[in-house]
């Protein structure tokens, strides 16, 4: 149940319409190549508990700092009793801990922060790797498959080309792609600009000669994946 609300909230960034082009703008680039193009959106890449564990230590610590300034500077008088009692410092900075752990589920800037953008580089590799194969985009004739592969709460943008494709084709032209397409998703023109990918994809194994045969046949659907 839990999968199946996270997967609705993604699909509520894309209206009907939207689905439509990205899928007429794959239907389009394919119809003058021997390749697929398989776009693909996802909501996060890992689950990074981690960043929990790392902003409970911090605000247990700070807590316990706050308390420390608290009983040395502010609360002096000794009517306060409760508060000196070890007891009710450990329950306090538990609080403070636990409220800590819950923050970065509810703060994506945070927990982005707290595990750092090795693991999150690494993760959205991982993730989409494994997309690709779960998706069969390498299940072609040819080895020409290409997937554009989007995750939301890294930031990130991978495009991975089959082995028939990567072979002749430079990383850089990948990175072209993938720096135009952060740019429309940053202005907020995300649906602008997986049309403007998927085009420049399909001209790239042109200017490869990865023409369509007569012999062609549409391997992979054309729409969006979303949140696989």
């Amino acid at each position: 149940m839990k999968q199946t609300t996270r997967i609705m909230t993604l699909k509520q960034k894309f209206s009907d319409q939207d689905l439509d082009r990205i899928k007429a703008a794959v239907k389009q680039a394919e119809d003058r190549i021997s390749g697929e193009i398989v776009p693909v959106i996802v909501e996060r890449s890992g689950q990074y508990t981690l960043a929990n564990y790392r902003s409970a230590l911090l605000a247990a610590a700070f807590t316990f700092v706050i308390t420390i300034i608290l009983d040395r500077y502010i609360v002096a008088d000794a009517s306060y009793a409760l508060y000196y009692d070890p007891l009710f410092v450990f329950v306090v900075v538990a609080l403070g801990g636990i409220l800590g752990g819950l923050l970065p589920n509810y703060v994506g800037r945070l927990k982005r922060m707290l595990v750092g953008q090795v693991q999150l580089d690494y993760a959205t590799r991982q993730r989409a790797e494994n997309v690709f194969l779960e998706e069969e985009v390498f299940n072609t004739r040819h080895r020409t498959g290409i997937m554009i592969f989007i995750s939301f709460f890294e930031h990130e943008v991978i495009v991975i080309a089959d082995r028939g494709i990567s072979k002749v084709v430079e990383q850089k032209q990948w990175d072209k792609i993938v720096a135009g397409l952060i740019g429309s998703i940053r202005a907020g023109k995300i649906v602008d600009g997986m049309e403007t990918a998927i085009k420049r994809c399909g001209e790239i194994l042109l200017e490869k000669g990865f023409h369509k045969t007569d012999d062609d046949i549409n391997e992979l659907r054309d729409d969006l994946r979303i949140d696989q």
